[in-house]
């Protein structure tokens, strides 16, 4: 053990020099020129989001094709080789809404109007959608109101065997800020609960002072959004959306389990408030509502429409050189539930920035070395269905070419960089970060605020499903990254998101927009360009170290035994340390290729074909979505939900499955470990 210590440090000083000037001095000029002021433009960015974000623009209606029609007219005229990819999917909109509580039997009825007050001038604001939740089922219920808090597993938990509350045959009013809002309503489902009412609280989300006075949600805000918990068209589910394609019957997504089965609808913190001043009952801890159940009766009525409608992905490329058949994928989503002014198109503008940066290099005799592919996506907010849709059709080619890819969403809503990734791209992410200009300090980088604040340069992971990366890395095992300034913003998901929210709170001056495509732009430049790819499987190897570690820890007893995991990780850093010392001595195209090969594919030797144990469309046995959270990221998904299941069971049989998966995902890590040696057993 004392000599390993030496030779890591040793290897890992190597790696991360060799990182630095792997690639040809031309290639560092022109990442340079990349990042210079002459290249950036904050004035077309802020042009490109006031256009993409003049209307509401949901998934399948036209003004969401004009903003396709737009994204397309960036990308050609930034000499970008641009097509549209358009599929046909199974999306829902709103057409009947109401919600009626009557406080007490001999008390009148309220009727809410579930409308959102008009904030400013925007001309746009009455083709907002009806505010609903996307696959919402339909149905006409009535129960007693009891408040969930924010509807986690532990909440309805405590409900039942704290304080004695039986859900049953109730109306669910839970506060969004916790936990997926479609997990919400499948633990309201599983609890007894007959509807859900989603609504944003004042105390997460709003201020003494509100939109447009301020950044905080107003009073009449409503965070729509889905409720739909799968990826990809529901009624494809693990093959693409193309026309005349096989479809499941209504019938058959109900049973898949993705789709809820109590009707939902979100509401604003003053319908909210209303309703839970007429529940009575004891109060949790540290909350200031009672639970109730009522005494007053919430009736909630929906019906939603089920329509075939066609979305379109946009699709622009840039070949390689050298290595054509190598891609490093770029992608945003463009669809919005309402304006979108930072989700999605605060990254929409990012991207087009990077699109046009990349002509201007072109222009000076840059070619990349790699191919580089950027993909605007459509129908994300349903249930990141248009890059689903790709990620499936392509699926073979992305297997055998896919080098990366990388994500941005929410590119700008504040300050604070945030970043998450594969581990292996930890490294490459963090030296980018120390070569772009802080936008909120210009004495400093992004790196040198990172480092000095709260994050303290924390890297996610990327096994929630909250975004486009998610059919890339849980699907395909592609090598992913996400980014954005800034986290959750007050008006998330509601009409307040637009060009006016962003220009007065969220990025006044655009630097933050600028500083994002430096720092994204620059590390798909690294992977396109570099001869060796930048990835350093050290860090992967640290990072299944600590998980490994955290799983030993829980002492589960029942004879697990952890050890064939602790090993197979000692496998994967031992290869880890040898394929970089083989970076610094390989020499000749053939050489390279094949190292990068085992670069690239040791991700994919993470999945494993069937999937994890009854969410088999996840293959990546390291990363993946918490059974309870779709937001919420997992190592050892697989592992985690054997034990959440044995220790609701407690048989020998569920105990035994907690050992199996563990050696299932021991099996995985030494795949990749042969990967990267690169030698047959």
């Amino acid at each position: 053990m004392s000599k390993s210590k030496p030779l890591a440090f040793i290897v890992a000083a190597l790696s991360y020099s060799f990182f630095l000037f792997s690639s040809s001095p031309k290639s560092h000029e022109y990442h340079e020129l990349f990042l210079s002021d002459s290249f950036s433009d904050n004035a077309s960015i802020a042009l490109n989001l006031r256009t993409l974000t003049r209307r509401p623009h949901v998934a399948g209606t036209v003004a969401n094709g004009e903003a396709a029609a737009y994204v397309r007219s960036v990308f050609t005229s930034s000499a970008l080789k641009s097509h549209v990819v358009t599929y046909q999917v199974s999306l829902t909109y709103p057409v009947h809404r109401s919600l009626v509580l009557t406080p007490t039997e001999s008390a009148k009825p309220i009727t809410f109007l579930l409308e959102q007050e008009q904030a400013g001038d925007n001309p746009y604001a009455n083709e907002v959608m009806p505010t609903f939740h996307g696959y919402a089922k339909s149905g006409n219920v009535s129960g007693p109101v009891v408040y969930a808090n924010y509807g986690r597993v532990e909440d309805f938990l405590r409900l039942k065997k704290d304080m004695g509350v039986n859900v049953s045959g109730a109306v669910v009013i839970a506060r969004y800020g916790q936990i997926y809002r479609g997990d919400i309503v499948k633990n309201a489902y599983e609890a007894g609960a007959v509807g859900v009412v989603i609504y944003t609280d004042k105390r997460d989300y709003g201020g003494d002072k509100w939109f447009p006075a301020s950044k905080w949600m107003p009073p009449s805000g409503v965070q729509v959004g889905t409720v739909y918990n799968g990826l990809g068209d529901p009624t494809t589910p693990g093959w693409a959306s193309v026309d005349g394609c096989e479809r499941l019957s209504d019938e058959a997504v109900e049973l898949s389990g993705d789709v809820p089965l109590i009707p939902s609808l979100p509401v604003s913190d003053a319908d909210a408030e209303v309703i839970l001043k007429t529940v009575v009952g004891d109060v949790a801890d540290g909350d200031v509502y009672p639970v109730g159940p009522g005494p007053g009766i919430l009736n909630l009525s929906y019906i939603g429409e089920t329509v075939i409608a066609q979305i379109e992905n946009v699709i622009g490329v840039i070949e390689g050189e050298e290595e054509p058949d190598r891609y490093v994928i770029l992608g945003n989503h463009r669809d919005a539930w309402t304006f979108g002014a930072v989700d999605p198109n605060s990254g929409t503008a990012v991207l087009l920035e990077i699109a046009q940066r990349l002509d201007k290099l072109q222009k000076r005799g840059w070619k990349p070395r790699r191919t580089i592919i950027l993909c605007n996506w459509d129908a994300e907010e349903y249930g990141l269905i248009g890059s689903t849709e790709w990620v499936e059709e392509n699926r073979e080619m992305l297997t055998s070419r896919a080098v990366a890819y990388l994500n941005v969403d929410c590119a700008v809503s504040g300050p604070g960089f945030h970043a998450s990734a594969t581990p292996q791209l930890d490294e490459l992410i963090k030296i980018a970060a120390q070569e772009v200009r802080d936008p909120d300090n210009a004495t400093q980088t992004i790196y040198d605020s990172w480092i000095g604040s709260s994050n303290s340069v924390v890297i996610g992971r990327l096994g929630g499903g909250g975004s486009d990366y998610a059919s890339f890395v849980q699907h395909v095992g592609v090598p992913g990254v996400d980014m954005s300034f800034g986290g959750g913003y007050p008006v998330y998901h509601s009409m307040y998101d637009d060009f006016t929210w962003m220009e007065k709170f969220g990025d006044p001056m655009f630097q933050r927009h600028v500083a994002m495509a430096s720092v994204l732009g620059l590390v798909a430049l690294r992977l396109a360009d570099e001869e060796i790819l930048p990835f350093n499987y050290t860090s992967y190897a640290l990072e299944l170290k600590k998980s490994a570690e955290d799983l030993e820890n829980e002492k589960l007893g029942h004879s697990i035994d952890v050890y064939p995991l602790i090993k197979s990780i000692k496998d994967l850093s031992t290869a880890a340390q040898y394929i970089n010392i083989e970076k610094e001595a390989v020499k000749g195209a053939r050489k390279v290729r094949e190292l990068n090969d085992r670069l690239m594919m040791a991700e994919r030797a993470l999945t494993d074909r069937d999937g994890l144990s009854e969410r088999p469309w996840y293959k990546h046995l390291i990363y993946g979505p918490s059974k309870y959270d779709d937001y919420g990221s997992k190592s050892f998904p697989g592992v985690d939900d054997a034990v959440d299941n044995a220790k609701k069971l407690n048989t020998k049989a569920s105990w035994e499955n907690v050992q199996h998966q563990i050696w299932r995902v021991s099996r995985a890590i030494r795949q990749a470990s042969l990967v990267l040696k690169g030698e047959l057993r």
